[in-house]
């Protein structure tokens, strides 16, 4: 059910960078904070580096790559352990797939309210109270 968005700065260029990237992404979701991997959406998108600025210089000037991740899941579906994991293992991954990392490269576990949160017109609310009546999540109303 998460949706994650990244952007993501190569120093040089990365055959299938696109596609690693979401690989990596929706593993590190499932491994380290137990999400569905047949409900995980991924949007990768490529930045120039002559476009990114961290700490003044470009990347491209510094020669160095960077990312922005973000993942939106339920407020207090994850402990404090599995969002350090998760962002562990989006660091390391990245740094293989892009090299030179700059310091300045981001990751953000965004917990939003189950009730303003959701996918295929219903609130994860919703399924949850559903899932608990045993009831189809339409049905639930």
């Amino acid at each position: 059910m998460p949706i994650i968005t990244v952007k993501v700065a190569p120093r040089s260029p990365v055959p299938d960078l696109e596609r690693a990237v979401a690989t990596l992404a929706a593993r590190a979701s499932t491994e380290c904070l137990r999400k569905r991997a047949d409900l995980t959406a991924v949007v990768v998108e490529r930045v120039d580096p002559a476009a990114w600025f961290a700490g003044g210089p470009s990347l491209a000037d510094q020669g160095r790559s960077s990312y922005w991740l973000e993942i939106r899941v339920v407020d207090g579906t994850n402990t404090k352990e599995e969002k350090e994991a998760f962002l562990a293992a989006i660091h390391d991954g990245m740094g293989r797939l892009l090299g030179d990392l700059h310091p300045e490269s981001y990751v953000h576990v965004a917990e939003v309210s189950a009730d303003a949160y959701g996918f295929g017109g219903l609130t994860q609310e919703r399924r949850f109270i559903a899932g608990r009546l045993g009831v189809p999540p339409a049905a639930a109303a």
